[in-house]
């Protein structure tokens, strides 16, 4: 379990038991309820309809109130954290609001309005083509000239915790060459970084690079499990489906842009002109990504380790691209990076990767191997974190989730 720095105040949505649903915020190894800030004065002035904005069992207000909001709440947070760290009477109000959070469970933040999914990793697109498409250019042309995504299913969109049952679908078979229908045997996992949206836009109109801020609260940390077995039989000629659409786990807490302001980079030197839509390319996020695999009744092992500051499309050219068209931005809608790699083999965000198509095993710390992906039982965690402004780390948190059998 992260502990939380006093300047990150992430938001999120816990439940303790007999209790409903609650928006929070983090201090150290505590949730703080930010409805019961409200109701006790604590967030007059700040807001200006506290209990209106956060006394509900999603972030949905709070997330389509804007970045004045925003703001608003998170410097009042930043003074009431101040100020309560003295004894006091502010200390002994937030104290009254504060609960372990080893005594609540979170639950999905937000109601996931939209999912889109990218492949911005330049290490990891390369690596997936030359596993599946070896006698073929390496990217295709579109690549460096557009973000290219897909849209997944934001129905299917699950808090950090959530068992992943493991899929089914129609797949080739390796040895016979037929067509089979059953249970994915290519089970895998993908490192990636996710933005929430909290403003909406007008159908028809577009939302340029520089209105991000405008438009993003902040930061999850992402896996979006994929079957790539099934993955591999349908995704030509119109991409993944199935394959993608079964789950995808997001980290229980969102971090705002403003805690990752140190975290900010130039993103690497573009090969082409940016289309006028892409331009200013806006910053990269030096975001540090770790993930580990452990197998049932075994110990943890770190399988990779990458950052997105190497990722070639921004979270602002993202945006502006996913609105080029006239498409609208809802409240809620998350998008992602796509699989986060590197460029030495132990930076590679995902087991197809990591094994290369299959055919190099993993070896775990407890001697169990994987190279046909992941077995039923395994549990997946991705944590993250980011420089912050007094050099340690800003924690992002984490993500996980364990595989339970196929249902039929």
């Amino acid at each position: 379990m992260a502990h939380w720095s006093t300047t990150t105040l992430p938001y999120g949505v816990v439940r303790r038991a007999g209790q409903p649903p609650r928006p929070a915020t983090t201090v150290g190894d505590d949730a703080v309820d930010l409805a019961g800030l409200a109701r006790d004065g604590l967030l007059d002035g700040a807001l200006a309809d506290p209990l209106g904005t956060l006394d509900h069992p999603t972030l949905d207000r709070f997330l389509a109130a804007g970045p004045d909001v925003w703001r608003g709440l998170r410097d009042r947070l930043l003074e009431l954290v101040h100020d309560g760290s003295a004894d006091g009477p502010t200390a002994a109000r937030l104290a009254a609001h504060r609960v372990p959070l080893a005594e609540v469970s979170p639950v999905l933040a937000w109601s996931v309005a939209d999912y889109v999914d990218f492949y911005s990793s330049r290490e990891h697109a390369t690596n997936v083509s030359r596993i599946f498409r070896p006698d073929e250019p390496s990217l295709p042309d579109a690549w460096d000239h557009l973000p290219i995504g897909y849209h997944g299913r934001a129905g299917t969109v699950v808090v950090s915790g959530t068992p992943i049952v493991r899929p089914t679908g129609l797949r080739r078979d390796p040895v016979r060459s037929d067509i089979v229908s059953g249970p994915s045997r290519h089970l895998d996992v993908e490192v990636e970084l996710g933005w929430v949206v909290g403003v909406g836009s007008q159908l028809g109109s577009t939302v340029p690079t520089t209105a991000f801020a405008d438009h993003v609260l902040g930061a999850v940390v992402v896996n979006d499990w994929s079957a790539r077995d099934l993955q591999a039989f349908e995704y030509r000629p119109l991409g993944p489906f199935l394959g993608k659409s079964f789950a995808t786990s997001v980290s229980p807490w969102i971090v705002p842009l403003d805690a990752l302001a140190t975290a900010r980079v130039a993103p690497p030197p573009p090969p082409h002109p940016p289309a006028h839509h892409l331009a200013p390319a806006g910053d990269g996020y030096a975001i540090g990504f770790e993930l580990e695999l452990t197998a049932a009744g075994g110990a943890p092992t770190v399988l990779a380790r990458s950052d997105a500051a190497g990722l070639r499309w921004t979270p602002a050219q993202q945006l502006a691209h996913m609105t080029s068209n006239g498409a609208s931005l809802r409240t809620g809608d998350l998008y992602a990076s796509g699989t986060i790699s590197g460029a030495s083999s132990d930076q590679r965000g995902s087991l197809l990767e990591l094994t290369w198509g299959w055919s190099d095993a993993l070896t775990l710390v407890d001697g169990v191997t994987r190279r046909d992906g992941l077995a039923d039982g395994d549990v997946v965690t991705i944590r993250a974190s980011a420089p912050g402004p007094d050099g340690g780390p800003v924690t992002l948190g984490e993500v996980t989730g364990r595989i339970e059998p196929a249902r039929r």
